[in-house]
């Protein structure tokens, strides 16, 4: 067994270590508004639920150099966002959406997706994506490194679900129809196949 304490690690490597072992990933993708109405769209997979009650989920977004990502400022300055599940139907627009771009450019404008008005938050939904939830920010958590921030940590209260009709029945969402994308490694994604059912414990 091969055994490496991070610190005697690159950054890089400790970055492929953690990306390729701890999968699959569940994806966010993240909409918000520029200062200037501007519609950001991006694609994060260190993302996961926090609680329920109330309910709450996390988006960790990495810095680069230090500076801080459209989607990390947006939601710092305008408090809200709306958070869609990726899935297979809409990949190839998933992916287009990470795309660096200039922060007067819009992601929308590489994908099929069209946009509609949200009803609690100003940031408008991704239409074509089958969950959908209006966030606003909770709390924000710097992580930083040798006093260098790295990474955000948001916290995200949950104000509104929408979920298609197909999806949903008696409280239940039907993970076969939702059909989820998750992230693995590189360039790689998974789907959802096979589930296997285990009663747990009392």
């Amino acid at each position: 067994m091969v055994s490496i304490k991070p610190e005697e690690m690159s950054e890089r490597d400790n970055y492929k270590f953690l990306i390729g072992s701890i999968i699959p990933r569940p994806i966010a993708v993240v909409s918000t508004l520029s200062e200037t109405g501007v519609v950001n769209i991006a694609p994060f997979s260190y993302f996961n639920i926090v609680t329920s009650n109330p309910p709450i989920v996390s988006v960790s977004i990495q810095r680069k150099s230090g500076e801080m990502k459209d989607t990390t400022r947006h939601l710092l300055s305008q408090k809200e966002g709306v958070i869609h599940i990726a899935d297979e139907t809409h990949l190839i627009d998933v992916n287009q959406t990470a795309a660096n771009l200039a922060e007067n450019e819009s992601e929308l404008l590489r994908t099929q997706f069209t946009l509609g008005k949200a009803d609690e938050v100003k940031v408008p939904i991704i239409n074509e994506l089958k969950i959908k939830m209006e966030v606003e920010l909770f709390e924000h958590i710097p992580i930083t490194d040798d006093k260098l921030v790295n990474a955000d940590l948001l916290l995200m209260k949950v104000k509104k679900y929408h979920i298609e009709d197909e999806l949903y029945n008696e409280g239940r969402i039907n993970p076969d129809l939702l059909k989820p994308v998750s992230r693995l490694a590189g360039n790689d994604y998974a789907t959802l196949g096979e589930k296997i059912t285990i009663q747990r414990p009392d």
